[in-house]
């Protein structure tokens, strides 16, 4: 029985990602405590602490044995944690002769913590390949739409012209400035976890520096200046990123909504979603899944911002927070990455219906433009006020604003000229051009 629509059977095909969720399933969190424990038992013996012959037993054991999770679980009901009793199951793989060696030194949170850094590395991987396929197809859409005016809305109503181009090389800008952060996120989370007992390692005496550099070179971590049981900064951050990522997803998917509505039909979005009961309804429901998924990921955000509140050198009620909320971030956000790849390969534009709307405002889009236009000959307050009235006439009326301009002033203005909206796109191309410049740089770093 499923509790979340993330694992529903139902629900879980359009809510979740195959790949992202198979990182958080049970067989992935023992496979990833194994892969720790075995490279712990190899740099004990790197650095002389334990014998190379219990190392490689260990580490042998680790690759090869199978740990159900059904193994683990009254274990976890009883001491709140997985790894005890999964620590006991693999001593009992690795046979008397070296079972006392086994998780030499270590704490339970090193062992959780560290194989849970290993799968969002992972995932990390996964979702930043996602959102470069998306950058690429919105760098594609940028290019080729350099020159196809499209009407501007701000607050809901219709503005000024702008490139449809510029539109996506907005949505561009914002998926390569998530791209940019990795870097950050990935430096602040991607530390070895290894403090033992109270976080000063202090069973493994003059060995421990050493054990933790072998330790974070076997799994290829970097070494945090000091043990993070209870600073948890580097998972909110990434936290955070997620959101962030499920946020612009979700905004372009608000706009795509918009702009595939019936009255506007200024995009399609491939076969769509249908109805039970109407033949002709085609919903978005790939861009209706981001607006969701960015949504719930702000609701998930709140709560892993309350497992920062760890007491003293390590919490057990703030920690356990997390394994409640990171998961489903993480899988929302690979969701979100899946059908935003689905939705680009899906798009068409209709730059005749966009033209078509702008031409349907009879000119009021470029009121703007007309009052400075005037502004060249007339004191810039008094432009305006004309073009102002003219407004409303043309509203009333239902003639094009220019020609009432026309009628309305002898200012040596080229009305017909004035009316062609790829006239007033402004600096449309070259931001444009700036956004794919930076999109090709990042990409060569």
């Amino acid at each position: 029985m499923a509790i979340g629509a993330f694992d529903s059977g139902i629900t879980g095909s359009l809510l979740s990602d195959p790949e992202t969720a198979a990182l958080f399933q049970d067989e992935a969190v023992i496979r990833a405590m194994l892969d720790v424990e075995g490279a712990l038992a190899l740099a004990e013996a790197d650095a002389g602490l334990l014998t190379q012959s219990s190392a490689d037993r260990i580490a042998s054991v680790c690759r090869t044995v199978t740990i159900a999770p059904a193994d683990l679980a009254e274990g976890t009901a009883r001491d709140g944690v997985p790894v005890p009793v999964f620590v006991a199951e693999l001593r009992k793989a690795v046979g008397p002769d070296h079972a006392s060696f086994v998780h030499w030194g270590a704490t339970s949170q090193d062992i959780h913590d560290t194989g849970l850094v290993l799968r969002l590395r992972q995932a990390i991987d996964l979702h930043e390949q996602a959102l470069w396929t998306i950058a690429g197809k919105l760098a594609d859409l940028a290019d080729s739409h350099r020159a196809t005016p499209i009407a501007a809305r701000t607050r809901m109503q219709q503005a000024t012209p702008t490139s449809f181009g510029l539109k996506a090389a907005v949505w561009l800008s914002s998926i390569l400035r998530n791209i940019e952060r990795l870097k950050s996120v990935r430096a602040g989370l991607l530390l070895l976890s290894f403090g033992g007992a109270s976080g000063n390692l202090s069973a493994l005496g003059a060995h421990a520096t050493a054990v933790e550099a072998h330790l974070a070179e076997r799994l290829s971590l970097a070494v945090s200046p000091a043990p993070w049981h209870a600073v948890r900064d580097g998972y909110l951050d990434y936290a955070n990123w997620l959101a962030l990522v499920t946020g612009t997803l979700g905004k372009i998917g608000n706009d795509l909504i918009l702009l595939a509505q019936s009255e506007v039909a200024e995009i399609g979005l491939g076969s769509g979603g249908g109805s039970s009961t109407m033949p002709n309804k085609v919903n978005p429901v790939g861009p209706e899944v981001l607006v969701t998924l960015a949504r719930n990921t702000i609701g998930l955000l709140a709560n892993m911002h309350q497992s920062a509140l760890h007491e003293h050198e390590r919490g057990g009620a703030s920690w356990m927070l997390e394994w409640l909320n990171l998961p489903q971030l993480a899988v929302a956000t690979g969701a979100a990455l899946a059908h935003a790849n689905a939705v680009f390969d899906a798009l068409t534009v209709n730059t005749e219906r966009m033209r078509a709307n702008i031409e349907a405002s009879n000119g009021l889009l470029l009121a703007e433009a007309a009052s400075f236009e005037l502004a060249a000959h007339l004191p810039r307050p008094e432009a305006q006020a004309l073009v102002k009235s003219a407004c409303k006439t043309a509203l009333e009326s239902g003639r094009h604003l220019f020609d009432v301009l026309l009628e309305a002033t002898d200012a040596p203005v080229d009305w017909e000229a004035l009316k062609n909206p790829a006239r007033h796109m402004g600096q449309s191309d070259a931001f444009i051009t700036i956004v794919l410049e930076s999109c090709q740089a990042l990409r060569s770093d």
